[in-house]
């Protein structure tokens, strides 16, 4: 029996074969934290005494939600992860320097990489052909400090979509209409793959957009073959 998109890329990962409902443990290409969730990323890295990175280079920390900060409090949670970066050498996106997604999407992922982030909508970048998906901060810190971390390999719901779209419907509009008839829990740890010619003809930043709005059905990820 053939494998799904996801299914591959947990098996190459993980150094054996796995398929859905498997516990795994798979290697981490690249991970990322935010300024609403890092500091408590950072905080537990520091009491399992692990403030280190496995892989500087493609570990990312950005602060773009809480930016410019409101208030003191944030200023203090930004002044933690601007020191986790400095002593460990991973790359910080400070201050007006990009959102995650994009500057992640645009740069640093490939398809067939797994992407651990702490922030929902990390698989976003499942439009480019990834594993990407939003952990806790705990799980994102040991991916961190070890280059892997746990998953369950997720089941595959098959989302085929067919036919041209009418001027001033986007892809936004799909999946939208996509979540209306599956619930907001109808993916709930799953994968949605999306096909079809339609996805074919899509631009990456439709894709993106596509993936983006997964977890919103509950979704673990989102993902478009590349």
């Amino acid at each position: 029996m053939g494998k799904t998109i996801v299914e591959k890329i947990m098996s190459e990962h993980s150094g054996k074969d796995v398929k859905a409902g498997d516990l795994t443990i798979a290697r981490v290409d690249a991970a990322l934290l935010q300024d609403g969730t890092g500091p408590l990323a950072v905080k537990q890295l520091e009491g399992m005494d692990l403030v280190k990175a496995a892989n500087p280079d493609r570990t990312f920390i950005f602060i773009d939600h809480a930016s410019p900060s409101p208030r003191k409090e944030l200023s203090n949670d930004h002044k933690t992860l601007r020191a986790f970066a400095e002593k460990t050498g991973v790359k910080l996106f400070d201050v007006g320097e990009g959102v995650c997604h994009q500057i992640v999407a645009e740069h640093y992922i490939n398809p067939g990489d797994i992407l651990v982030g702490a922030d929902s909508h990390t698989c976003t970048a499942g439009g480019l052909g990834a594993f990407a998906t939003g952990m806790g901060s705990t799980d994102v810190a040991v991916a961190i400090a070890l280059g892997k971390t746990w998953f369950r390999v997720p089941e595959t719901i098959k989302v085929n979509i067919k036919g041209k779209f009418k001027k001033g419907v986007y892809a936004k509009d799909v999946i939208l209409y996509i979540i209306g008839k599956i619930s907001a829990d109808g993916a709930t740890y799953k994968a949605l793959e999306f096909t079809g010619p339609a996805v074919k003809a899509m631009s990456i930043s439709e894709r993106l957009t596509l993936c983006n709005m997964a977890v919103e059905a509950g979704a673990k990820t989102g993902v478009v073959a590349s």
